[in-house]
C-alpha cells in the first residue's frame, strides 16, 4: 500500500507539471481518480507494454476523456512510451492530445473525450470478448457529470441485456462539473439504487483509498450474470489545497509557482 500511495503522489506531481506545460487541461478531474487508474494499471488489470496488442489483455476505457493526464503518467511509468511525451501534452506533433486518442498514444484502447460513449464502447468490448471465448476484463471510467448523457444509461440497460459480468464500471464521484456541482446541474442522485434499477450489481467505496479499491475490484471479478458499478466517492483537485473542491479548476493550468506549491503538499502529504 506505501508503494501504491507513492505511485500516486508521483502520478500526482505528473499531471500538475503536464498542465502547467501545456497551459491548459484539466487538473481538478484527473486529481480526482488518480488511486483509481493506478489501482487498475499496478494490482487488478493483465497488461503489459511489451505486448500491448495481447488479445488476452484487460481493457481500460476512460470515458471521461479529459483526465487523460493521469493516464498519461500511468501509462508512461509502465513503458507504454517515453516520459518525455508527458512535457508536451497539447502541443502540435506530439502523440499525447488533450483527449485520448487510440491512433497515436500507444497503450489508449479508444478515442475518446465526447462525453457518454465511453460505457457503450465498453460494452461492445465486452460483448467481443464472450462471443470470442476471452477472459479478458474491461473497465471504464465515466464522470458523474457525464451521467447526464442518455447514452449512459442506455449503455447501462444495454450491459444488463448481455449479462457483462466482464465489465466494470468505476464512476468518478467527485460531485462537480464544468458548470457546477451536479447537484445543481441535473442531480442523478440516488446513485446506488438508480444503478441497481438498471440491474447492476453496485459497489460504493472511498475512490482515495486503495485498501477498499482494490477490494471492490476483488469483489466485481466474482460477480457472475451481471455488470458492476463502482461509486468512488472522491475530491475534486485530490491531494493540492487550493485546487480541492474547487469547480475553478476544472479546466485550467496552474502557474509556475502554484506549481511549486502543489508539489510541496503533495511530497508533505502522509
Amino acid at each position: 500500500m506505501e508503494e501504491l500511495k507513492q505511485i500516486a503522489k508521483e502520478t500526482r506531481k505528473d499531471i500538475i507539471q503536464m498542465v502547467e506545460f501545456a497551459k491548459s487541461g484539466h487538473p481538478g478531474g484527473s486529481l480526482s481518480c488518480v488511486e483509481i487508474v493506478v489501482s487498475l494499471y499496478y494490482n487488478v488489470m493483465r497488461h503489459s507494454s511489451e505486448n500491448p496488442k495481447s488479445p488476452n489483455r484487460d481493457r481500460f476505457i476512460l470515458s471521461k476523456g479529459h483526465a487523460v493526464p493521469t493516464l498519461y503518467s500511468v501509462l508512461s511509468r509502465n513503458g507504454y512510451f517515453p516520459r518525455e511525451w508527458l512535457w508536451k501534452l497539447r502541443k502540435t506533433g506530439n502523440p499525447l492530445q488533450g483527449h485520448p486518442h487510440l491512433l497515436s498514444t500507444p497503450g489508449i484502447e479508444a478515442s475518446t473525450g465526447s462525453l457518454g460513449q465511453g460505457l457503450s464502447i465498453a460494452n461492445g468490448i465486452a460483448i467481443a470478448g464472450k462471443l470470442d471465448n476471452k477472459y479478458y476484463r474491461v473497465y471504464a471510467l465515466i464522470g458523474d457529470g457525464e451521467m447526464n448523457e442518455g447514452e449512459i444509461w442506455e449503455a447501462a440497460m444495454t450491459a444488463k441485456k448481455y449479462k457483462l459480468d466482464n465489465l466494470c464500471a468505476i464512476l468518478d464521484h467527485n460531485k462537480l462539473q464544468i458548470d457546477g456541482s451536479i447537484e445543481e446541474i441535473k442531480a442523478p442522485y440516488p446513485l446506488k439504487s438508480k444503478w441497481e434499477a438498471f440491474g447492476w450489481e453496485v459497489l460504493e467505496i472511498d475512490g482515495h483509498n486503495f485498501d477498499e479499491l482494490l477490494t471492490a475490484f476483488s469483489e466485481a471479478n466474482k460477480i457472475k450474470g451481471k455488470p458492476t458499478m463502482i461509486i468512488a466517492n472522491t475530491i475534486k483537485g485530490k491531494g493540492i489545497s487550493f485546487m480541492e473542491n474547487e469547480i475553478s479548476w476544472h479546466g485550467k493550468a496552474p502557474s509556475h509557482e502554484q506549481t511549486e506549491q502543489a508539489f510541496k503538499e503533495i511530497d508533505e502529504s502522509p
